[in-house]
Order: C-alpha cells, then structure tokens, then sequence
C-alpha cells in the first residue's frame, strides 16, 4: 500500500514507501566503488534515488518499470531533493494500484465514456454516426482510448489524458459551429474525436509513459489514419468524398510540415481543428506547469522550456504594492495622445543599466526617435499591386 507520496517528501525524512522505478543506471565512482541512480515515480512527481551500498545486491532484485519498497532518508543535494535508499525490495504488481503511480485525468472515467457515447449519437450524418459507432463498438480499442495520455509530455500527460484532449477539442468545436454558419458540424466533431486516436498505439502507458516502436518508427498521425482507413472499410458504402474529407483533418491537424503535419489544413473543418488542438494542448499544458508551483509563494513560474517563458498567475494575499510600482514612460516612446511622465525621471530611474547597442545611436547618444508615421513614409511607393511588389506564386 502506498504510504507517501513524491509530493509530501521533505528534507531528512525517513521514508518507508512504494514507488515505481521510471530508470535504474549502475556506474561507477571515482574511487572505484559502484553506485546506482533510480528515477522513482508515483502520480504526484518523481524523486532521485541513490544507492551507495549493496549495490549488486540490490540491483539484482528488480528492474526498471518495477513496483519497488523502498526505506531510505531523504535530502536536499544542490538544491534539489533526493532519497539515499537503504533498503529496496520488488513488489509484485498484483499488490498496487497504477493510480497512486500514473498520474490520472481529473474526470471520471464513466462521465468521459457518456459524454463520448452522447456526441457519437448526435451525429445527424449516417455515415459518420456508424463509423464512431463502429470505433465504440471496439472494445480493445476503446478500453485504450479510455486509458491513454495524450502526450509523454507538455499537455494532458496523464491516464484518459487522450480522451479528455478529444472531448474538450469537440465541445470547441460545437460552439464554433453555433457562431459560424455553414460549417460542417459532423465533420468537424469526428475529427475532433478522432484526430489524436493513432496515440493509443503510438504511446505506451501501462508503467510510466513513453513511446511504442510504432510510435516512433510512424507517429500516431500515421497510425491514426490507418485505424481510420479500416473503421471505415467496416461501414458499408461510406461515401469516398466524406472518407477523404475526414481523412484530410487527421493528416493535417498539426497545422505545418515542421511539426509532424503531413498536410496543411486545406478546408475550413481542418483549419479549425489546428486551431482548437493547438488551443486546448497550449491551456492544459499551461496550468498544468502553474500548478506545480502553486505554492511557491512568487506568483511566477520557473522558465519553461517548450514555451520558452515564465508565466504570472494570481496568487491568494499577494502583496499588492508589488504590482502598483511606478511606471515611468520614456516620452520619445510614448504612444500619440499619452501623457508620458518626464523622461528624466527614467533616465534616473535605470542610470545603473548597461547600455544596450539598438542601432540608432549618433554620436555615441541615442537618436530621439520622434518620427510621426507620416515623416516615415514620405516618398516611399505605397501600391500595393505596383509591379515591384508581385508575388511569386
């Protein structure tokens, strides 16, 4: 049974616990002696662990993506927490549950399942309603599609992260439908449930999540569109037009050829659904990384890495003189029509800064930029069409 959890680990803890072993090194130290690094994981994070003695001992009892016991004492070592195992033992998997080790989707399962069962029937088009049927009739697949992520990383990375990724894109896309007439609703909705459905093979997830050898030899967009192509075989006399249109949002919803996307989106329904996976991958990813640190007591995030910025979010009793510091304005940067405080009063303020090279100096001092947009374009060609400006198709 689970007793604590990454999460609850504080410096000079003694823990006796269970934890699933996401990576197992054996090296060497500089004096000869062995030593083994373990990646240990449970749904709330993952800790380091080292093993300093009995080390053939202990790494002969278990292996990687094992359920292991482990006691050991915990500690901070260059900022950073790890746990100093000193005793380990293999436990058989019949004795845990995976959810106190994989993270799992905040929605309950069986909501998911209705929720995916309810658009399915609402489909006023024969021939899309009898493929999703025919996909929720597929056992095997379904209890994957119930239970996958939807990334290794970045966005819904957790248990019944796909379906909850598709069902969320699909409630998007309904309500696109109802602002903008002529759009094809059906379509649409299938593609928001299907487009991801190659992950299922492509991501493996019965120990810690990573990638199948069809996942990274093909992609689930390849994947995907196989599954398709044979779902589709099943309904009898399937229209080829609808196939290929359906088709197209699975080969082209990653939007461009530099992020995996076979085709670019070359219909509405395919624009759309770029856009809305691209949107709900971007707000889950996002607070997922916000809530980690909820508790840093900044209101910031640490950097992160794929978005490449920190972010700012609200946090309870923050002390708001932090956030009413004076602004000051430089006046030749002020927008037309603002009220710019006094540009000394910035020169004062950042007298410290190292000066920074902006290619508008003069004289080794900056050049006043007060060219209104008119000064700017006086005596430039302003058509458009002029044949100087032709675009090459």
């Amino acid at each position: 049974m689970k007793e604590v959890y990454v999460q609850q680990i504080k410096d000079r803890d003694l823990i006796d616990s269970q934890f699933l072993v996401r990576d197992k090194i054996t090296a060497m130290a500089k004096n000869g002696k062995p030593y083994m690094t373990l990646k240990l994981m449970d749904r709330t994070g993952e800790i380091e662990g080292r093993v300093w003695d009995r080390v053939d001992e202990i790494a002969a009892c278990f292996s990687k993506d094992d359920f292991v016991h482990v006691r050991g004492k915990a500690s901070v070592y260059l900022g950073k927490m790890q746990l100093v195992v000193q005793q380990l033992d293999r436990v058989e998997e019949s004795g845990v549950d995976l959810a106190d080790y994989l993270p799992v989707c905040p929605r309950l399962e069986a909501d998911m399942l209705e929720e995916l069962r309810s658009l399915a029937r609402g489909m006023e088009t024969p021939h899309y309603r009898a493929l999703m049927e025919t996909f929720l009739a597929d056992d095997q697949f379904l209890q994957r599609y119930l239970k996958a992520p939807a990334a290794k990383a970045i966005h819904h990375v957790y248990l019944g992260g796909l379906l909850e990724h598709s069902l969320a894109v699909a409630r998007l896309a309904e309500n696109i439908c109802g602002l903008y007439p002529g759009i094809n609703r059906d379509l649409l909705v299938a593609g928001a449930l299907l487009h991801d459905i190659g992950k299922v093979a492509e991501l493996c997830y019965e120990r810690s999540f990573g990638y199948t050898d069809a996942g990274k030899l093909l992609g689930h967009i390849m994947i995907g569109f196989q599954m398709l192509e044979d779902k589709i075989r099943q309904v009898p006399d399937f229209p080829a037009s609808q196939a290929i249109l359906l088709k197209h949002l699975l080969l082209s919803h990653h939007g461009q050829y530099e992020f995996g996307s076979p085709k670019r989106p070359k219909t509405l329904e395919a624009v759309i659904l770029n856009y809305l996976d691209d949107l709900d991958s971007k707000i889950n990813g996002i607070r997922t990384h916000i809530d980690k640190e909820a508790d840093n007591g900044d209101g910031w995030t640490g950097y992160h890495r794929v978005y490449d910025r920190y972010f700012y979010f609200d946090l309870p009793g923050r002390d708001e003189s932090r956030a009413s510091e004076d602004l000051v304005i430089p006046e030749d940067l002020a927008l037309p029509g603002s009220d710019p405080r006094p540009a000394a009063a910035f020169e004062e303020k950042n007298k410290e800064a190292p000066a920074k090279e902006t290619g508008r100096r003069e004289s080794g001092r900056r050049q006043e930029l007060r060219f209104s947009l008119a000064d700017q374009l006086r005596g430039k060609n302003l058509e458009l069409f002029s044949p100087g400006n032709k675009v090459e198709e």
